[in-house]
């Protein structure tokens, strides 16, 4: 899949849906569920059994949806993962040795980083976007707003405690998508196999991420000349 169709396709959507579950099995019907919904991103997360496996499984049956590989901490993980198919790569930290590999193989990047050096780190290394992690943990929506103010032309994915509350808050903040975990995909709709309370999810956060940019564009629209 061409990195600037996965590029575009992150920025359009605004979610990026990261998969930590307890089996293969259990990661499947999350992503399935999730697509079905109008979500076609994914990341399956390395701490996920059998997740290389799961990666290559969902690229080979489910053509339309982009596929990430998410906890990456070093480049031969990366690697087994390009073999198995994966569109993006996401680590929780900055490795400049992942970077440097994911721009090597011209596959999208999203390194993990706090502080405005790391950010800028990251930036700078190749990152595509900059995921700004855990976000919730050290200010919020504050934080993407006051990371925003210096640094206008770099990306930012908040990731780390979003929720329904705050989702919108983050993308009013300057972040160009958010990273949702459990709160998009509980683990209970997953053990219990309820794909229509993760669809309802789905939607909720579609529905917040629409209403965001849609007031971000009417405070960008130019100011119309009074009636006279």
């Amino acid at each position: 899949m061409d990195k600037e169709h996965v590029r575009s396709t992150i920025n359009e959507v605004g979610i990026l849906p990261a998969i930590r579950v307890a089996s293969a099995e259990n990661a499947r019907f999350a992503a399935e569920t999730i697509a079905e919904a109008g979500i076609p991103i994914v990341e399956i997360t390395m701490t996920t059994p059998g997740a290389v496996d799961v990666i290559a499984d969902l690229v080979r049956n489910s053509p339309q949806v982009i596929v990430g590989a998410g906890t990456i901490l070093d480049a031969d993980t990366a690697r087994a993962c390009l073999l198995a198919g994966a569109h993006f790569l996401t680590s929780p930290g900055l490795d400049p040795e992942i970077v440097h590999f994911a721009r090597k193989e011209n596959v999208l990047m999203m390194a993990g980083a706090l502080t405005p050096t790391e950010v800028v780190a990251a930036y700078k290394a190749g990152s595509d976007f900059v995921k700004v992690f855990p976000c919730s943990q050290v200010g919020g929506a504050s934080y993407i707003k006051a990371l925003k103010a210096p640094f206008p032309q770099i990306p930012l994915i908040a990731a780390g405690g979003v929720n329904q509350q705050t989702a919108g808050a983050f993308i009013l903040a300057g972040a160009s998508a958010v990273g949702v975990g459990g709160d998009l995909i509980p683990r209970s709709a997953i053990e219990l196999r309820q794909p229509e309370r993760i669809r309802e999810l789905a939607r909720r956060f579609l529905s917040l991420v629409r209403t965001a940019r849609a007031q971000i564009a009417v405070w960008q629209a130019p100011a119309r000349a009074p009636l006279r």
